[in-house]
């Protein structure tokens, strides 16, 4: 009996041999969520417990096999897929999906790992609560996986990427040991804060199987706007006021690039854009406040008078409920399917300081078109906290899949050098992965990089833990 045969022995005697997966379709698993890349798994396991995965994990160490730890396998970086060997093992906490504790007078919620991100914010909301992550993937991305890379989302402004949202940790270690860290304390200062080393590891340095978690209260109201803005200027411009009018209400300030806008008016025609073909670029901002709808509404037309006097607003409508809010909010989520549906593209997850951000885009736009004649830029995303998702579509009647084959590298040459020149950088949200395995070693200084390397050589010496991810070694 080889050791793969021994090792699958004593996960199905562990954890039950139906939680073993060796057959079948295996593809929601082995698959990244963009299908750039397929792998092939040993198994996929499925534990139910921490100490269910602390058995998986000490298994594959004595079998010298290395772990890939998965939640809802919706990453954009090819994180969370094996590689092509056959003898990686894909630990899925999809099964770890239950909410442990709600602390009303804590304002905390502790939940498993693979509770599914949707499921935490409704529960927490039944409860008269706000949990304030919020993402496009939130039906299927779980709370360890948003963990794992440090998820961002639309109200980053207001309430932070997820680490920002984490007050405490439950990790198996690349041992398979149980570090007990779900205190839910806001004051801790007793050494090193060990949760932000496994908050953005991406699996390279422990499986995260639950999680303590900041709750805020239910606003009385939250108002959306959506606004023409002559140009990115004109944004930055905007973003200045809201913070000065609405301050802390200030929730989310999303920016959408005009041919962004077409694509969803294009590929999704039932779907009402304001401004279509008006402006440059059009914002989307929400205002969330504890006193009444009222007094928020009276601060957003405070606002958008403001911003109209000083022209760096042509537009604007205000959301009368909440069906038109989401709709407003819908069009702003439906940029990616849109741009999907238009084919296949270059994807850029940056971060850059907020003021710089119209002339790396100008200086960027330019130098892009003068080197790839007839490029389509879908420049949105958070302008509020930096993050720009600044992607590339092939020209128009071009074989997209030969433009991300033939130019990926090529594109992405003068966009990270772009970011770099502009004290950027190249993952703002979505990680490092594979994907970006090189970009990193190339953008990242290299007493950095040894200080990661150091880290993840005294945690996990045997490069158990998602080898291939974040660093090389």
């Amino acid at each position: 009996m080889n050791k793969y045969n021994a090792l699958l022995n004593t996960l199905r005697e562990g954890i039950g041999a139906s939680h073993v997966l060796t057959e079948g379709n295996l593809s929601a698993y082995e698959q990244d969520w963009r299908k750039r890349e397929h792998g092939k798994a040993l198994a996929v396991v499925r534990p139910a417990s921490t100490a269910e995965v602390a058995l998986v994990v000490k298994a594959c160490v004595a079998a010298g096999v290395s772990i890939v730890p998965q939640g809802g396998n919706t990453g954009m970086v090819v994180g969370s897929t094996p590689d092509a060997s056959g003898t990686q093992v894909v630990l899925s906490l999809q099964r770890m999906n239950q909410v442990r504790k709600l602390d009303a007078a804590n304002l905390t919620i502790t939940v498993d790992a693979g509770c599914v991100l949707q499921n935490l914010q409704e529960t927490c909301e039944q409860a008269g609560f706000l949990f304030p992550l919020s993402l496009a993937s939130e039906g299927s991305c779980t709370i360890g996986g948003n963990l794992g890379t440090n998820a961002g989302g639309t109200q980053v402004v207001r309430y932070g990427n997820t680490r920002e949202l984490c007050l405490g940790l439950e990790v198996v270690t690349a041992q398979g040991e149980v570090w007990e860290g779900l205190t839910g304390l806001r004051k801790d200062n007793t050494g090193y804060d060990l949760r932000h080393l496994f908050i953005g590891s991406e699996g390279t340095l422990g499986v995260i199987t639950a999680a303590t978690m900041r709750l805020y209260p239910l606003p009385a109201s939250q108002l959306t706007a959506f606004a023409a803005v002559p140009s990115l200027e004109a944004a930055v411009q905007l973003l200045g006021l809201a913070h000065k009018y609405l301050s802390a209400g200030l929730t989310g300030f999303e920016v959408m690039g005009q041919f962004a806008l077409s694509l969803v008016t294009k590929h999704f025609p039932q779907m009402r854009v304001p401004f279509a073909g008006e402006a440059a670029y059009c914002v989307v901002l929400e205002n969330s406040d504890h006193e009444s709808e009222d007094h928020a509404r009276a601060q957003f037309e405070r606002l958008l008078e403001a911003a109209m006097a000083d022209g760096c607003v042509l537009d604007a409508v205000v959301a009368e409920n909440l069906a038109q809010a989401r709709a407003l909010w819908h069009i702003r989520e439906s940029i990616p399917l849109a741009q999907a549906q238009e084919g296949l593209n270059i994807k850029h997850d940056i971060s850059i300081a907020v003021s710089r951000i119209p002339d790396f885009v100008r200086e960027t736009d330019a130098a892009l078109g003068a080197a790839f004649a007839g490029v389509r830029l879908v420049n949105y995303g958070h302008l509020g906290d930096g993050n720009l998702h600044y992607n590339v579509q092939a020209p128009v009647d071009s074989d997209a899949e030969a433009f991300l084959k033939n130019q990926e590298k090529h594109v992405n040459a003068v966009v990270y050098a772009a970011v770099q020149r502009y004290g950027g950088s190249i993952s703002a949200e979505h990680g490092i992965g594979s994907l970006k395995l090189g970009k990193l070693e190339q953008h990242k200084s290299p007493v950095a990089l040894q200080l990661m390397r150091s880290i993840k050589t005294a945690i996990d010496p045997q490069n158990t833990m998602n080898p291939g991810r974040v660093l090389r070694r």
